[in-house]
């Protein structure tokens, strides 16, 4: 009997808070290391801020959001007040130590944010000059500490505009992760190829449809397709620490499918890069989020009209 051929999935980590890098990224190297996976870690590197998403829960979405995947007991009550009482750590400086294991480690390193809270709310409001800026200060940060240029990056909360994208050419990152979508593209000429992220994460699909810790994988494993672009994010604060032993549970499963978790880079270098199609972005909201995203605009339409 044949052996079922490898479906290779992109394995995307968002480190979002100083918690997230301190707890859960030394918990995913380690599990990283036991079964063999490389993966593309996204680093927030400036203030964490994070707390100052507390007043969004006077929003019903977000408030729903909140409650269906028990984000207090996911995320730790301290981030709750994190940046709202007294100014928010420099994640890069205090945790230097961490994020250069994970580089010396051999994982793909890119750059999530400087100000993750910053950005997931201002973006939109933010002038070329202040995208710029923010953008620089992660990046210069973030290359600083593991010594040698990043080959990507991905905005905070799947925020992007098409000025940022105009501001990140100004980079050598070889790809941009800013979106949701279907298929690796180019999102208008002479810009860097965006490889969207395809499948939802944990705070997204728990809670909903009948779908608990129990399935939770199983459902994640049924959605990926050998025939079909498959990019997965996982967050340093959610499967690196509360839901760590699911996590594992997900690679052991996924291998025995034959299934290889990769960094986002190697799914570009798999495919012909002359010919990407070009695409474009915009924003909607998301079922499962709160306010707006980033997606491929193709697949909104294709999803419009089917």
């Amino acid at each position: 009997m044949s052996q079922q051929p490898v479906t290779k999935v992109g394995l995307r980590i968002d480190v979002d808070t100083y918690r997230g890098t301190r707890l859960g990224v030394p918990k995913l190297l380690s599990l990283f290391a036991k079964h063999d996976i490389k993966a593309s870690f996204f680093f927030t590197v400036g203030p964490d801020n994070m707390g100052r998403h507390i007043w969004r829960l006077l929003r019903p979405a977000f408030l729903k959001k909140m409650l269906r995947s028990k984000a207090a007991s996911l995320y730790g009550w301290d981030i709750l007040i994190r940046g709202t009482l007294w100014p928010g750590p420099i994640i890069g400086k205090k945790l230097k130590h961490i994020i250069s294991a994970a580089h010396q480690a051999g994982h793909e390193m890119g750059l999530h944010s400087w100000d993750h809270h910053k950005w997931q709310m201002k973006t939109d409001f933010m002038s070329a000059e202040q995208l710029h800026d923010e953008i620089k200060k992660g990046h210069d940060l973030l290359t600083n500490l593991i010594g040698e240029s990043l080959s990507s990056s991905a905005v905070a909360g799947w925020r992007c505009t098409e000025q940022t994208l105009v501001e990140k050419q100004k980079f050598a990152f070889q790809y941009n992760s800013d979106c949701r979508g279907e298929s690796i593209f180019i999102p208008g000429k002479g810009l860097t190829p965006q490889i969207p992220v395809t499948l939802p994460t944990y705070d997204e699909l728990i809670g909903q449809g009948n779908i608990d810790q129990q399935n939770y994988n199983d459902e994640i494993i049924k959605r990926i397709s050998s025939s079909k672009l498959n990019v997965y994010t996982i967050h340093a604060e959610v499967e690196g620490i509360v839901c760590a032993d699911m996590f594992e549970e997900l690679i052991v499963k996924a291998r025995a499918q034959n299934i290889e978790f990769v960094p986002l880079i190697e799914l570009l270098d798999d495919c012909d890069k002359l010919s990407l199609p070009q695409d474009s972005i915009v924003n909607i909201e998301l079922e499962g989020r709160e306010g707006w995203l980033t997606h491929q605009r193709s697949m909104v339409e294709k999803t419009a009209n089917s």
